[in-house]
């Protein structure tokens, strides 16, 4: 389609008719324990990219991402450190240049602030997306989930939902897409390969 941002992962891509629409702030929920970062790593290759980390060091991010085996790109890592996580984070994301990917990693700790100021922070963070034509992809995991993590869903555009789970002696992950504003909103579940690279599992019959 038209105007869609690319994500990189071309399973992704064609689910979402070409990528994601410039401005789009999409919520990645995923389980502790996943290779949910595998899919962060690879949107990196895709454009010019500023990795906010709240929990990892940016050392960290970096080495992860440089051995990483599958395709990625050189973003910029900044780990998010002081007392007031909103208002740095804020900061950081003011210098997003035009046509970027911004990724956080994870949304935890900023969840966990005052509501009124996290979501003054979503409506912020949504308008700079729109103002530079950027994607903003909030990685959101489950479990110890924060009370604000409602009002992360209700911002996001879109809503990817990663499930790991083991189906006899296999390990498999589904990717599925409950919300989605951009547009046609994809029905069923993607199965996916987390291994060296996201790609679409074809060892059985996909859904």
């Amino acid at each position: 389609m038209v105007g869609r941002l690319d994500t990189g992962i071309s399973v992704l891509d064609r689910k979402l008719d070409g990528g994601l629409p410039p401005g789009c702030l999409v919520a990645f929920a995923a389980e502790p324990a996943s290779q949910s970062e595998l899919l962060l790593y690879e949107l990196t290759a895709a454009r010019g990219t500023l990795y906010l980390s709240t929990e990892r060091s940016d050392d960290a991010v970096r080495h992860a991402i440089e051995t990483s085996p599958s395709s990625v790109g050189s973003p910029t890592v900044r780990h998010v450190t002081s007392d007031t996580p909103l208002e740095e984070a804020t900061r950081l994301v003011g210098a997003l240049p035009d046509g970027a990917n911004l990724i956080i990693d994870t949304m935890d700790v900023l969840e966990r602030t005052d509501t009124n100021d996290y979501v003054d922070f979503l409506n912020e963070l949504k308008s700079t997306m729109l103002e530079t034509g950027s994607i903003a992809m909030l990685h959101c995991l489950k479990g110890d989930e924060p009370a604000n993590r409602t009002r992360t869903y209700h911002a996001a555009d879109a809503v990817f939902d990663l499930r790991t789970e083991i189906a006899g002696t296999e390990l498999e992950n589904h990717l599925t897409i409950p919300k989605f504003r951009g547009g046609r909103q994809p029905t069923d579940a993607i199965k996916l390969e987390l291994t060296e690279e996201v790609a679409i599992d074809t060892s059985r019959d996909i859904a």
